[in-house]
Parts: structure tokens; C-alpha cells; sequence
């Protein structure tokens, strides 16, 4: 059995206002070559098809692209997505059953009623049967008629919620078990705080969507998407892929890949990452203005001056869009300073939970469990 992991696409993405379509068919297509070379027998993409809910006709032409010439490459192969915290989970289960015969398992939403089950998708080959386990993305509020609520009646944490929805599964571990998922998943004595996270990520009023890895050991292998930054959670077998093409520039630098996992008998798993290369890096440039503008090119550049005589300069944004034609930002730093870039580096955003905090004056810890409380649920049903 061999799979391509793939997930948060974010069709529709901009990059400081710069639409990316020319930049994400260009990959996606490069993933399309990927899977008609390898041939691999099913695409699981781990959540985040969009990077809104509700996506421009654009974004969904591209999508539509994307599915059409990866059914055409892999005509024998199943095609498993979920949805992620950027999508509709409703939008993405539209057309479901019919998409469903053509061997394309699109599913939005998580079992919300007594009688539903995670979608689950069997596979045979000589070494038995592979059972894929497809969990969109899930806040407590969507499932809590099935997992309960705590004795105030309020919905269950993140953590509480996701190994309650898998209990009530009956996994058989005698078989080779995929869990595909979209969630913040923490290694087994890892601190929210010790995950690197990427600028394009939302990210919780104190990561209270985390949920601890334990529940990932019952699988033979977790095809995870939400982090941006490839990863293993824990083991090898327990990945986030990461996004395809770099969403931020704090992502500058990253090696991106699709990850082919090979499974053969119960406990033989080998992944390999298929290195994607995008039509434009993201990159980080630190000098003079001399020293900036011998490095011309086309890609997508921040920039960060040294010294204040070059900030003077009349013509120094003309010159360096000139350079750049895909300048993203122009930043300052002082080259006697150690601290960070400033001047035309973007202001940090206080999250609502900081501006409320800091509204009401050092508030005590139950005033603050029930300000994330009110917070998230604003949230959830914006």
C-alpha cells in the first residue's frame, strides 16, 4: 500500500496582498507529475483545502483543476480529503455520495449524532486490509450531543473531545490502521509553547485546541494537517506534512515535500519526502542597499536595511521594487542593534484574550478560564 500525505493547500491564499494562484498551480501541478511518476494508490489531504470558508470562484477553479488532472494521472487510485479549519465543513460535504463513486471521499464534517461514525475507507492488498479513519477538523461545540459536556454543562475541552470521538470507535489493531486528522496534536510531554508555529497559522487563546498525541499510538500511521512547518509528532509515523508552498515568511527557507508512505505487513511503514521546489522561493534579505540590490531577483523578498543612511535615500523604495519586482516588505535595522528589525516591520496584533486581560486589569484565574470560554465561543460561531 502506497499513499501521497498532503494538506493545507490554502487555495485563494495572498502573500502581503499578492495573489499566489500562478505560484499554487504551479506546485499543485508539480504534485500531479509527483503522483503519475509513483503511482501511488490512494491521496489523502489532511484538511485546509481553502484558505477561506468560503472560497472565491477562483480559488475553487483551481481546486477543480487540481482534482481533475490528479484523477487523470492516478485513474486507478482513491483520492480521501477532509476538511480543516479554514474550510467549510459543510461546503466540502456537498456532492459527497456522488463524488464518492468516482473514488473521491470528500468529508466536511464529524459524526454529530449517536448513530454516525468517523468515515472510514478499506483498502486490501497482500498483506491484508488498510482501514483509513477520516476526522475533519473538530471544535468540541460541533460533536458535543455525542461526547457530552462537563458537570456545568459546558462542552468538553479540545483534548477530552477527540479522545472521547475515538473511543468510540472500534479499531481494529490487528489491521494496518491510517488516522487522517486536523487538529494541534502535542508529543507526550511537549508544551504547547515548545511547537514552532507559523505566521500563517491561527492559532488559540492560550492553545487550548491542543490534544495530547497519546491517541495517535492506537495507528499505524497519522497523516495530520494544521501545523505548516513538517514535522513528526513524537514518532515517525505521526506527521504533519506541512503546506506545499511557503504561506508566510516565516516560512522562508522550508524544504517543503509530499510525503510517500509505503506500508507492507502490520508495523513496516517507510515514508520518503518527494521535495517540492515552488516558481518563487520566500526569502529574507539583510544588508546595505548596495549589498540588497546586487542580490536582484524574482522572488518573494523582505528586506531588511542596515543602517539609517539608506533609509534616507529618496529613491530607495523605487530602487529595491526595481530589484525585487515581488518585494513583499521593506524592514530596518540598525547595524549597531541586536534586537529586532524595526521601522517598517509590521506591528504585533494583541489576540482578543491579551486586549480583554489588559482591559480588565490583572484578572484572577476563574476570570480568565471564563474569558477563554466566552472567547472561543464567539469564535466558533463567527
Amino acid at each position: 500500500m502506497k499513499f501521497f500525505h498532503l494538506s493545507d493547500l490554502h487555495i485563494g491564499l495572498k502573500l502581503y496582498n499578492r495573489d499566489l494562484r500562478e505560484d499554487q498551480e504551479y506546485i499543485l501541478d508539480q504534485i500531479v507529475s509527483l503522483a503519475g511518476r509513483e503511482q501511488p494508490d490512494a491521496v489523502v489531504i489532511a484538511g485546509d483545502i481553502y484558505d477561506k470558508a468560503v472560497p472565491s470562484a477562483e480559488a475553487v477553479e483551481v481546486f477543480d483543476h487540481f482534482i481533475g488532472a490528479l484523477t487523470s494521472a492516478l485513474p486507478e487510485a482513491v483520492i480521501m480529503i477532509i476538511s480543516g479549519n479554514h474550510d467549510s465543513g459543510q461546503r466540502l460535504n456537498c456532492f459527497r455520495r456522488v463524488l464518492s463513486r468516482q473514488n473521491v471521499h470528500m468529508i466536511g464534517l464529524p459524526p454529530r449524532t449517536d448513530g454516525e461514525y468517523i468515515e472510514k475507507i478499506g483498502f486490501a492488498d497482500p498483506y491484508g486490509e488498510v482501514v483509513f479513519y477520516l476526522l475533519p477538523f473538530v471544535r468540541p461545540s460541533m460533536v458535543r450531543q455525542i461526547v457530552g459536556t462537563d458537570e456545568k454543562g459546558n462542552s468538553l475541552s479540545y483534548d477530552e473531545t477527540l479522545h472521547k470521538l475515538i473511543d468510540r470507535e472500534t479499531v481494529d489493531e490487528t489491521k494496518r490502521n491510517v488516522l487522517v486528522s486536523h487538529q494541534f496534536y502535542l508529543p507526550r510531554g511537549k508544551k504547547a509553547q515548545d511547537v514552532e508555529r507559523m505566521d500563517s497559522e491561527t492559532v488559540t487563546v492560550g492553545n487550548i485546541d491542543q490534544v495530547s498525541a497519546d491517541l495517535l499510538e492506537r495507528f499505524d500511521y497519522a497523516a495530520l494537517g494544521h501545523i505548516h512547518k513538517p514535522m513528526q509528532v513524537g514518532q515517525e509515523v505521526f506527521r504533519y506534512c506541512g503546506t506545499p508552498l511557503a504561506c508566510s515568511v516565516s516560512e522562508a527557507g522550508q524544504q517543503k515535500g509530499v510525503i510517500m508512505v509505503e506500508m507492507k505487513e502490520k508495523g513496516s511503514v517507510r515514508t520518503t519526502v518527494l521535495p517540492l521546489h515552488p516558481l518563487r522561493q520566500v526569502r529574507v534579505l539583510t544588508g546595505t542597499l548596495p549589498e540588497l540590490l546586487e542580490q536582484a531577483c524574482e522572488d518573494y523578498v523582505t528586506v531588511i536595511l542596515e543602517g539609517m543612511e539608506d533609509m534616507a535615500a529618496v529613491d530607495m523604495q523605487d530602487r529595491l521594487r526595481a530589484a525585487f519586482p515581488f518585494l513583499l516588505e521593506i524592514r530596518r535595522k540598525s547595524r549597531d542593534s541586536a534586537g529586532p528589525a524595526s521601522g517598517f516591520a509590521p506591528e504585533k496584533q494583541m489576540d482578543p484574550f491579551e486586549l480583554c486581560s489588559a482591559f480588565l486589569k490583572d484578572p484572577d484565574e476563574a476570570a480568565k478560564a471564563l474569558l477563554r470560554d466566552v472567547i472561543h465561543t464567539v469564535l466558533e460561531v463567527k
